[in-house]
């Protein structure tokens, strides 16, 4: 049996290598945070010594294994563009037994992480990678990339109070910041409205609309940043081309290997 060792001998210093949690959930086994807690329950070993806590930097000279099994290669960087259904969470488990976007995602994809979340019942484009880093990167305001919705609202809309969301709000001690919202159509009781947005606030769209008197019944992001959802069908996912990606994020992107196909996949 292995001889237990909280750290592999002669770790190298931190800016030559990863914690031992990253390369783990880079290699697509799992997060980092159920990485942890194998390191905690000694499935993780480094050079043949069991790791006891992560605390521990490695690379690509280290020979990583989790029970016993040499940890595979970690995958290049990718992106998926999907368009997530209403009625499912963004959410890995749900508390209460509800359907989730990752439960419904083609096999193909692998384990792979959302950049942001939609709403249960919110619709469109949800960005899907297998880089944790690249996912936290693209959330940021920081980023500059505006998020575009179109929401049906049953109510009557007055131009002039969309135009004053320009200015940013503040609702119940929440401030958002501006918003471009214009009308497109109004039929009937229910309009169409165009909205743009840089922050994306948990449920920030529906709320500042009932603020303004409107019951959001359909919501659908329709672009994040430079990628768009385009003609995607619902529940199908699409890879973003390596070079594309690579060209939108300034060759930030870890190395690739062989080249970035793009394949459309539908949910059965």
């Amino acid at each position: 049996m292995a001889e237990a060792e909280p750290q592999p001998a002669d770790p190298p210093p931190a800016e030559s290598g990863e914690r031992i949690a990253k390369r783990i959930a880079r290699a697509g086994l799992c997060s980092r945070r159920d990485a942890e807690r194998w390191i905690a329950a000694g499935r993780v070993a480094v050079d043949g010594k069991v790791l006891t806590s992560p605390a521990v930097v490695v690379t690509a000279a280290h020979i990583v294994t989790v029970d016993g099994t040499v940890l595979p290669e970690a995958e290049r960087t990718r992106l998926w563009r999907y368009n997530k259904p209403a009625g499912l969470m963004t959410t890995h488990r749900d508390p209460e037994g509800r359907p989730t976007v990752f439960q419904n995602l083609p096999p193909a994809l692998g384990r792979v992480i959302s950049v942001g979340r939609l709403d249960f019942n919110s619709e469109g484009l949800l960005l899907l990678t297998n880089d944790g880093a690249l996912a936290r990167r693209l959330e940021l305001p920081a980023t500059g990339w505006v998020r575009r919705y179109r929401a049906r609202a049953f109510g009557r809309v007055e131009p002039a109070a969309l135009a004053r969301l320009d200015r940013g709000l503040t609702i119940d001690g929440i401030t958002y910041g501006p918003i471009r919202a214009r009308l497109e159509r109004q039929q009937g009781d229910n309009a169409w409205i165009a909205l743009s947005l840089a922050e994306g606030k948990n449920r920030e769209v529906r709320r500042v609309l009932e603020y303004l008197g409107l019951a959001v019944n359909r919501l659908i992001r329709v672009s994040y940043g430079p990628f768009q959802l385009g003609h995607l069908p619902p529940g199908a996912a699409e890879e973003v081309n390596a070079q594309v990606l690579r060209d939108q994020l300034g060759g930030a992107t870890a190395p690739s290997r062989g080249r970035g196909a793009r394949h459309a996949h539908r949910r059965g």
